[in-house]
């Protein structure tokens, strides 16, 4: 047996080396108008990030970057008064937005840009991005490299490139030039690691891979002491040693998916329920039983549920489930045949997510029934106390993990939305966890995340109205059947507003298809669901 595991430890190294090749960079910006010396905005119905119901019609006065001006000019239904209106100014544009209805730029709390294993270049993900949106993410992990994800962060505050606004978080365990590295083992290299990655310019540090206590520590103290921000996905590698109460209390920020969550909420054991041959490096193993966690923890109500609860409240810790990127192990057939792969999933992505022994995420082995039912038990609790969290004034923001388990950019984003509402929030709860609160958690409520005078241009503008139906957030909108007895297809972003650049949110999406199918030309690919004759 000595060949075939050897074979799987070179295929394993190369996978994890594979990372390490940064993928191409955004060519420079073709796309996209402006800023200009003065946008306004008119007739809109303003659906704001704080909270508050819709109003409209409205003018919104933008002056290069900066919100200048919001007017009501009318009343729903009744002509405008021309008389009202904020005039232009020479050289400034009008958008004229009469019926139709803006948000606040969404924030992606949890992205990824892509990795060389996923053969995802860069323009790819930021036009799938900004074609939903989203004109904020918070790259968790800088996989493709510090100075990679700098540099393009850099470009996008220039607008040189059509992509979102970055804020990058170091990965704990990742390499400067790409890939992961050896994680620091001592509290002196955890405090020169965090100290240089500050120098360099970063935001924040996602935590991953399992540090030692005393490592976790000393470097949670050196990023509160240079006011960096910080993630951390408790994996279950220390999670029996550091749950995501040890980490909250010493200044950790945000806490993304669940780990370390359901582990502080265990009132009758220290340790997960493992299997006994329950192996980490095995996927299937690690997020098949992953299913059962919240099942393991103390009761909804309970004690112990209130007081884990209560103490992160006051803490002000912020909450990032990102409910959309395990939703295939609850329905994988769902995930698997979305309708958006056939025209936006590019090739490399799609064998990406095949089942394997080496792609991360990629751990359809053999699922079965009884699992999906586990994971939608756990589901109901983990939405459960993610709502509850809401309710008592905790801090919960949207993040997608796109990029894996079959959840596409952009898309699998607003299927994060979808799956908040499941949970219990209120659609204007819902679109102020996709932008407000996600300001708030980047440290940036003054200048992001809600549509006030002074703060940053980033709108998304759509001809239907998203509270009514979240769908229509789709680059594939929503089915609906007209009057007339026609079916269409009715949504999707039109505009998308980023550091006052406007973009035609549907050309970018048009940008992607063609990428995708000049993509899949080579080898005539054909997207195959897994065991199927002929796949390639």
């Amino acid at each position: 047996m000595r060949g075939p595991h050897l074979l799987l430890c070179l295929f394993m190294l190369f996978s994890l080396n594979s990372w390490a090749q940064p993928i191409p960079k955004a060519p420079d910006r073709v796309r996209g108008e402006g800023p200009f010396s003065q946008l306004i905005i008119r007739g809109v119905t303003l659906i704001n990030g704080n909270g508050s119901p819709s109003i409209g019609p409205v003018d919104i006065v933008v002056e290069q970057n900066i919100i200048k001006e919001i007017k009501v000019v009318g009343y729903p239904g009744v002509e405008i008064d021309e008389g009202r209106r904020p005039k232009l100014k020479a050289g400034g544009k009008e958008l004229d937005c009469n019926g139709m209805f803006l948000i606040p730029g969404l924030i992606d709390m949890h992205a990824h840009i892509g990795g060389a294993a996923q053969g995802t270049p860069a323009e790819y993900v930021y036009k799938l991005w900004l074609g939903h949106g989203i004109t904020t993410v918070r790259e968790v992990m800088a996989r493709n490299g510090l100075d990679w994800t700098l540099e393009e962060k850099q470009r996008s505050e220039k607008n040189e490139i059509a992509a979102p606004r970055i804020f990058t978080y170091m990965g704990f365990s990742m390499k400067d030039e790409g890939g992961r590295g050896p994680t620091p083992s001592s509290p002196e290299e955890a405090r020169k690691w965090v100290q240089r990655i500050a120098a360099k310019g970063a935001d924040g540090v996602k935590f991953r891979y399992g540090p030692a206590p005393e490592v976790m520590e000393a470097a949670l103290t050196e990023i509160k002491k240079l006011g960096l921000r910080s993630a951390a996905h408790h994996d279950q590698m220390n999670v029996a040693q550091w749950n995501v109460l040890h980490s909250a209390r010493l200044g950790l920020t945000s806490m993304e998916h669940w780990y370390g969550l359901p582990e502080a909420l265990f009132d009758d054991k220290t340790i997960q329920n493992y299997s006994l041959n329950y192996n980490y490096g095995n996927e299937q193993d690690r997020f098949g039983e992953a299913g059962l966690l919240w099942l393991q923890a103390a009761k909804p109500g309970s004690k112990k549920w209130n007081q884990v609860m209560d103490e992160l409240i006051a803490l002000d810790f912020t909450l990032v489930p990102t409910f959309n990127i395990y939703e295939a192990n609850r329905d994988l057939h769902r995930a698997r045949r979305a309708e958006w792969h056939e025209e936006y999933t590019l090739p490399s992505l799609w064998r990406f997510y095949m089942p394997s022994l080496i792609s991360h995420g990629s751990y359809w082995h053999y699922w079965s029934t009884e699992k999906e039912v586990q994971w939608r038990k756990n589901y109901e609790l983990w939405m459960q106390f993610i709502n509850e969290y809401k309710n008592k004034g905790g801090r919960v923001a949207a993040g997608s993990d796109s990029g894996f388990i079959y959840q596409l950019f952009g898309f699998s984003y607003i299927r994060e939305l979808e799956l908040l509402r499941e949970a219990g929030f209120h659609p204007l709860e819902v679109l102020r966890s996709a932008t407000l609160k996600g300001a708030q958690a980047l440290g940036m409520g003054d200048q992001l995340g809600s549509i006030e005078v002074g703060k940053y241009a980033d709108f998304a503008i759509l001809e239907d109205n998203p509270l009514e139906n979240l769908k229509v957030l789709y680059g594939t909108g929503a089915i609906k059947l007209t009057e007339d007895n026609e079916v269409i297809r009715t949504g999707g972003v039109q505009y998308t507003v980023k550091d006052g650049i406007l973009y035609n949110a549907k050309e970018l999406l048009e940008d992607v298809k063609t990428m995708v199918e000049q993509s899949k030309q080579p080898d005539d690919f054909e997207i195959r669901q897994p065991g199927q004759k002929g796949q390639n």
